[in-house]
């Protein structure tokens, strides 16, 4: 009969476990967004983070610049970091943790959310090209995205606006000021 009342008590440690672990990983744009402020917020830094770690920071250093503890980095993102064989950490080339971005559209502002490293890094270089343009008028960096789109989480396709005559208005409306765009996404 002891078996029973063993089996038992495993039972309560990991429900136990799994109840004080609130953050789980989100997979779509409506799950991050369902998150507390303070949720979302450990959620980017720890995203953060691996991006510094891939830039080729220690693990260490990248929580640190973030505020968290380098063991909660590594319990989030585990599947996306990998020990090396000296016994530090480092972040794998890509990686595929959620990550909320603003882009603009010919309606406005849209939040999207990517599951790929890559395409976060694609919006990155097309938001920088945008900004070149309504700072400089100079459209040269905004040519290679002509056609191009970011897929976000649910797999489907999101075109990139290089119009420019859209991006002007746009632009004068004051909704793809550095500011309007970051703001949600900070």
């Amino acid at each position: 009969m002891a078996k029973p009342e063993k089996r038992k008590l495993i039972n309560k440690r990991r429900s136990r476990k799994l109840t004080t672990n609130t953050l789980i990983e989100p997979r779509s744009i409506g799950e991050f967004f369902a998150m507390s402020d303070q949720q979302q917020d450990l959620w980017k830094n720890t995203v953060q983070a691996v991006t510094e770690m891939r830039a080729g920071a220690s693990l260490r250093r990248a929580s640190r610049k973030f505020g968290l503890d380098p063991r909660k980095v590594s319990q989030l993102a585990g599947p996306e970091l990998r020990k090396l064989r000296n016994g530090r950490w480092a972040a794998r080339s890509y990686d595929h943790l959620l990550r909320v971005l603003v882009i603009p559209t010919p309606k406005g502002l849209r939040e999207i959310g990517t599951r790929d490293s890559r395409q976060a890094s694609k919006a990155g270089k097309y938001s920088a090209a945008v900004q070149r343009y309504l700072q400089t008028g100079d459209d040269s960096a905004l040519a290679q995205f002509r056609g191009k789109h970011i897929v976000d989480a649910t797999g489907k396709r999101v075109q990139l606006l290089t119009d420019l005559d859209e991006l002007d208005r746009l632009g004068s409306a004051g909704v793809l000021s550095f500011e309007s765009l970051y703001a949600r996404s900070l």
